[in-house]
């Protein structure tokens, strides 16, 4: 549980870096907007009983691919969005928050 709390600060304090960001609850779960809008990356704890701890985030065309194809630990194609190109991020599986952190500001980019 502290894990995932302190996931969700560490989220939420690069999200809302960004220029025009908020936060809000989205289908349950913490999401994050551009201009209240468009959401470019959403925090899932143990999304339907997935064992997961990820986000869910925008992503340029063809990352989602790269990504997912050079580490399947870390990274997913999430439910509902990845067909959309979203690419999903797992928290839970000693995350590099630098990389991390790369990968939100794609998502507010491709949003934005």
């Amino acid at each position: 549980m502290a894990d995932a709390r302190e996931s969700l600060e560490r989220v939420r304090r690069l999200c809302l870096a960004f220029p025009e960001t908020s936060e809000r609850l989205s289908h349950g779960s913490p999401a994050f907007f551009v201009r209240d809008k468009k959401n470019f990356v959403s925090f899932l704890d143990n999304h339907h009983d997935d064992g997961r701890l990820a986000l869910w985030c925008a992503a340029p065309l063809g990352m989602q691919e790269a990504l997912v194809g050079a580490d399947p630990e870390r990274f997913f194609r999430p439910p509902y969005v990845g067909h959309l190109g979203w690419l999903g991020v797992r928290l839970d599986r000693d995350p590099d928050w630098a990389e991390i952190g790369r990968i939100i500001e794609h998502a507010y980019r491709a949003v934005a």
